[in-house]
């Protein structure tokens, strides 16, 4: 990578660290992004090129599709990890990085904040029955 060039991860990472509540750390030699303990996104630099992981659940298609076609470029994972690989000269395209971003901290940002929906009590013949039964005082 010439350091003339301009870095294509700078507006991907920038986007990442404006979501609320996400902690930027390191993970190896890789920038990461988490929000809770939970990451979604990690970027950085492999082998001379720049290399963005994305955790998707409803774009895993459309991935596993580029990484047919251009297995040099994007990867899919036996779990919800997608890699994409790219160079300053052939950056990721803008809406798909900007698409897989928001998606990967959604599914994030949800598995690991979301509080579990309350769920209605269930009354048993029992418990029904003992509640239409009028309640006597003992002397």
């Amino acid at each position: 990578m010439a350091a003339s060039k301009k870095d294509p991860t700078e507006p991907i990472r920038l986007k990442a660290s404006r979501y609320p509540g996400v902690d930027k750390g390191t993970a190896c030699t890789q920038s990461s992004f988490k929000i809770g303990k939970k990451a979604f996104l990690y970027i950085g630099t492999q082998g001379g090129r720049y290399k963005a992981m994305f955790k998707l659940q409803k774009s895993m298609p459309e991935a596993k599709k580029l990484a047919k076609k251009e297995p040099d470029l994007y990867q899919t994972g036996s779990t919800a990890w997608v890699t994409a690989r790219f160079t300053a000269d052939r950056p990721m395209p803008k809406k798909l990085w900007e698409k897989w971003l928001d998606e990967s901290y959604e599914l994030s940002h949800g598995a690991g904040t979301a509080k579990k929906k309350p769920t209605k009590r269930r009354t048993t013949k029992k418990k029904a029955a003992k509640k239409d039964k009028p309640r006597t005082r003992g002397r």
